[in-house]
């Protein structure tokens, strides 16, 4: 039987840190290929396409890694590879994933993948983390799911997982919604599959916008918000309270932000959708939107982020981008949610 071609690349993370002394902190280090050598079953039942492409911690990646592992993986699989793994740091994982799955627009699966434990750790999680992204990255049930994230033989879509814990095996969490599916003995089930949208393109230009994401908290009295006007940025997501709530001093700051541009509304709870008419006073959601706010739905601010980034990157108008996050972010009484 012919073995799949498999496309296995890197951009470093914990899944690649070691230490050079006794007590020291570990630093990412390994390649892909050092990585895949403890992965020894994976050689005997594909073909490997490797790169290293970075070797950072997720906290360092930028949009720019972001996209040259777009074009390695878009290259591979239009070269004949099954599906892509993409491995990283689990830091920004929620984030990058979704910038990913904005911008994939092919049928074949990129599964990203990481770990919580470092090679050095006793019970480290990468190398079953790998070969669990690899099996999802082949399944032909895998296909025109865009970008997943398979951890804990869990698989996730990118429009959903959120990191919950710090350290725990279990960090990644799809809530409300759960996982699309688990792999188990190298299988992988859905439950449920995501509704997919057609890719944003690529963004061309060199401009390269500035989306601040600010969250709510006690005693806020819109200071951060009208800096961050003031510096020119492009855009401001507001991880609001609750179900979509800022103080009454920041509304009206809110209404100066989106004279300068446009203003997303999510919730900093991580779990549920912000609304759109239940609270009336100064500071609600319905005080907000009457105020020209847009309502990111079901994404938590960090999504919400990166779509209006990548909204903004590629010169979408403001018409435009309002209809993209009412129909992605599936806000209450607008389009279908992802």
């Amino acid at each position: 039987m012919t073995k799949p071609c498999l496309a296995v690349g890197s951009l470093g993370g914990t899944i690649t840190m070691t230490s050079g002394a006794d007590g020291a902190g570990v630093t990412p280090s390994l390649t892909v290929a050092d990585l895949l050598a403890a992965v020894p079953a994976l050689a005997g039942s594909t073909e490997l396409q490797t790169r290293t492409l970075a070797s950072a911690p997720g906290a360092s990646l930028t949009f720019g890694d972001l996209f040259t592992a777009l074009d390695w993986a878009r290259s591979a699989v239009d070269a004949g590879a099954a599906g892509a793994v993409l491995v990283q740091g689990t830091d920004t994982m929620e984030e990058t994933s979704y910038l990913l799955d904005l911008h994939w627009d092919r049928e074949q699966p990129l599964v990203l993948t990481g770990a919580m434990r470092s090679p050095r750790q006793a019970g480290a999680d990468g190398p079953a983390n790998i070969l669990a992204a690899s099996a999802v990255a082949t399944a032909p049930s895998s296909r025109g799911l865009g970008v997943l994230v398979t951890i804990n033989d869990e698989v996730h879509a990118a429009a959903r997982i959120r990191k919950a814990d710090s350290t725990a095996m279990d960090a990644f969490t799809s809530v409300p919604f759960g996982p699309l599916g688990r792999i188990i003995e190298g299988n992988v089930t859905y439950a449920n599959r995501p509704r997919r949208w057609a890719p944003l393109p690529r963004p061309a230009g060199a401009h390269v916008p500035r989306v601040a994401l600010l969250e709510s908290s006690l005693g806020d009295d819109g200071t951060l918000l009208r800096l961050v006007c003031e510096a020119g940025y492009d855009g401001v997501v507001l991880s609001a309270f609750g179900a979509g709530h800022v103080p009454a001093a920041v509304a009206d700051v809110v209404s100066e932000a989106i004279e300068n541009g446009p203003v997303l509304l999510a919730s900093r709870t991580g779990k549920g959708s912000v609304l759109s008419h239940t609270y009336g006073f100064a500071g609600s959601e319905e005080d907000l939107l009457a105020r020209g706010v847009m309502p990111a739905g079901w994404l938590d601010g960090r999504k919400a982020r990166i779509l209006l980034w990548s909204l903004l990157a590629t010169g979408c108008p403001l018409s435009r981008i309002r209809e993209v996050v009412a129909a992605r972010g599936g806000h209450p009484g607008g389009p279908d949610q992802n």
